[in-house]
């Protein structure tokens, strides 16, 4: 539930009380699953396009969201998304 800057925390994004920056949106960054994915594997998984890794982690969510009965939301990949602190579109603190 702690962010580890520059990341949000998971935690955060879940509840909605992450609004992005204009980096953030910047960098394709939305609320929605990709984020999350992005703060736990952006470096290895996110900003590749399609990534086997990333479809195969939506397929489960979207399979525990139907179990559950919830929506999934919006923004559930992170294809297009960049890592978090990459120094190219990192908001100053």
């Amino acid at each position: 539930m702690t962010p580890q800057s520059p990341k949000p925390s998971c935690h955060d994004v879940i509840t909605g009380r992450w609004q992005p920056s204009n980096a953030d949106q910047a960098a394709n960054r939305l609320p929605g699953f990709g984020v999350i994915t992005n703060i736990i594997n952006g470096g290895l998984e996110c900003g590749h396009g399609n990534d086997n890794r990333v479809q195969d982690r939506i397929r489960f969510y979207k399979r525990y969201c139907g179990i559950l009965g919830v929506s999934p939301g919006n923004n559930l990949d992170c294809g297009n998304q960049w890592s978090f602190g990459n120094g190219l579109l990192v908001d100053t603190m």
